[in-house]
């Protein structure tokens, strides 16, 4: 089986899976149940007309708190006046790089921002009808807290804490700073450029690192970082409402190809790009990203090219998750976006009128399931790299073409030629690779959808269409292009034929423009 490695192996040193960005957040979700916070209240006997002042005083309980923080590791604590410093030119996490370099800062507490952000907190509002003081939850704006550290295992990384209850908790790692920290302990030699690696003296030990970091007790390390922060969640849990409930909200995982310089990359990227751009259409897509076609899909699926001026950014979206292609200097990156886990399944053991049973469930954000996460993104970065693999048909692809070009005899029976570059036989290509017969294979019917734009207009039209595509499923078969699956009608492509069909497409649309607009 040829895939983008095998083809371009003399080209690669090697690849590297692992999570890029990860941004976690923790809610204290006791507070949340109607009436659990005034609970809350009433245990520290507070009144609700005194809540303004309770949650004045919390407020000033943090900020004080991370003020002593910045103090006692002698780093700088700044007010932001902008929630964005993107208006500068700036980002805050490029402030905080600044700053550490500035400082020579190589390990601990960076420094603190505070900035007033939007929020969801809780307030009190008088009911109408009742008569009545109420907590209700509702947007605001408040003060939050950004500690940037240097942090031992992490590398560069931020904690943010919201100042007005319920005290919500984002922290903000990547799997690349963490992997450097790791290769670092082991003496490993490797070598960066931005957020990525170009060589790994021990590629594989730094894979198994990047495997068992999706597996780790997340919630262990995650609150060791609130509790840094936070120094009210000590009288929150002596009050019955426990710890933060963490949750990936949002990731990246990236498989970066390490091709052996510069040159290697841009001599193939081009080509990726058109490929991306113009072969890939929905159906592509959602089988990259391990979903079915079907009539009760509803959401959009759009593909957009970004100039950036590292390179190119080919970007594919469906329903808040994406998969992206860009290049890192040496490194191809295919990369996939989870903003939207709902999308993807996990199994999990359930309780049923039958007993515990294992279903395939809608997967959560809660980061029990980052091992899935991870399972996921690996394998639509899989598929999509190998759909990439003839975007250059050249070797083994080209000199086969011509073998279509003959007739063949298989069992003593004869099958006519193909002409590779031929407007029909190239429509026939394209319907056998359609993006949505990739995850079940596809029937006559299918085939006859794809050729004919329009329904037959009587039952004996209908019978010859469907015979004369027959035919063309058995030269499809007879040439080992297509292959039957057992026990069904359904055919599927095989690698034979995804290679040399999608070479002879390649050739008709890019190699011979002026046949195709003789032919148009």
């Amino acid at each position: 089986m040829e895939t983008f490695l095998s083809i371009h192996q003399d080209a690669i040193l090697g690849t590297l899976s692992t999570f890029d960005r990860m941004i976690f957040k923790g809610h204290l979700t006791r507070f949340f149940p109607d009436g659990a916070f005034t609970r809350f209240l009433s245990q520290q006997g507070v009144l609700l007309k005194d809540f303004s002042a309770y949650v004045q005083q919390a407020t000033r309980i943090l900020k004080a708190h991370a003020h002593q923080l910045a103090q006692d590791a002698q780093r700088p604590y700044l007010y932001l006046a902008s929630a964005t410093t993107k208006a500068s030119g700036q980002s805050k996490e490029d402030l905080a790089r600044e700053i550490a370099a500035r400082d020579g800062i190589t390990q601990g507490l960076i420094c603190v921002f505070s900035v007033v952000e939007p929020c969801l907190s809780f307030a009190v509002r008088g009911n109408r009808e009742t008569h009545r003081l109420e907590i209700v939850r509702e947007w605001r704006k408040c003060l939050h807290f950004y500690f940037y550290y240097l942090d031992p295992e992490f590398g560069f990384m931020h904690v943010r804490l919201q100042s007005w209850f319920p005290f919500e908790v984002q922290v903000y790692i990547n799997g690349r700073e963490w992997l450097a920290r790791q290769l670092d302990q082991r003496g490993v030699r490797y070598e960066r450029y931005d957020n990525s690696f170009t060589h790994i003296a021990d590629l594989r030990l730094a894979q198994d690192l990047c495997d068992k970091f999706a597996h780790r007790r997340w919630p262990r390390v995650l609150d060791a970082l609130a509790r840094r922060v936070n120094p009210l969640l000590t009288t929150i849990r002596k009050a019955g409402f426990g710890g933060y409930y963490w949750v990936l909200d949002q990731s990246e995982y990236a498989t970066d190809v390490m091709f052996r310089d510069r040159a290697s990359l841009e001599a193939l990227f081009p080509a990726l790009v058109e490929l991306s751009m113009t072969a890939f259409g929905a159906e592509d897509v959602l089988r990259f990203l391990g979903r079915k076609l079907h009539g009760n899909f509803q959401g959009e699926v759009n593909t957009t090219l970004k100039r950036r001026p590292e390179g190119r950014r080919v970007k594919h979206v469906m329903k808040r998750n994406s998969l992206k292609m860009y290049d890192k200097w040496s490194n191809l990156r295919v990369e996939t976006t989870i903003n939207n886990p709902r999308e993807f399944k996990v199994l999990r053991v359930i309780q049923t009128a039958e007993g515990r049973q294992r279903r395939w469930c809608p997967m959560g954000k809660g980061v029990a399931n980052l091992w899935r996460y991870a399972q996921v993104a690996r394998q639509a970065n899989a598929r999509y790299l190998d759909a990439l693999a003839h975007a250059q048909p050249k070797g083994k692809a080209i000199a086969e073409l011509d073998d279509l070009c003959r007739s063949r005899v298989v069992n003593a029976k004869r099958y006519a030629k193909f002409n590779p570059v031929a407007a029909d036989d190239c429509r026939l290509f394209a319907a056998a690779l359609a993006g949505e017969h990739a995850l079940n294979g596809f029937r006559n019917k299918d085939l006859r959808a794809q050729l004919y734009a329009t329904p037959a207009t009587s039952s004996d039209e209908a019978r010859r269409r469907s015979a004369h595509v027959s035919r063309l499923i058995a030269k499809l078969r007879g040439h080992g292009l297509i292959a039957k699956v057992k026990d069904s009608r359904l055919y599927r492509v095989t690698e034979r034929g995804r290679r040399l069909m999608s070479a002879a497409l390649y050739c008709r649309n890019k190699e011979f423009p002026g046949f195709v607009l003789q032919a148009a």
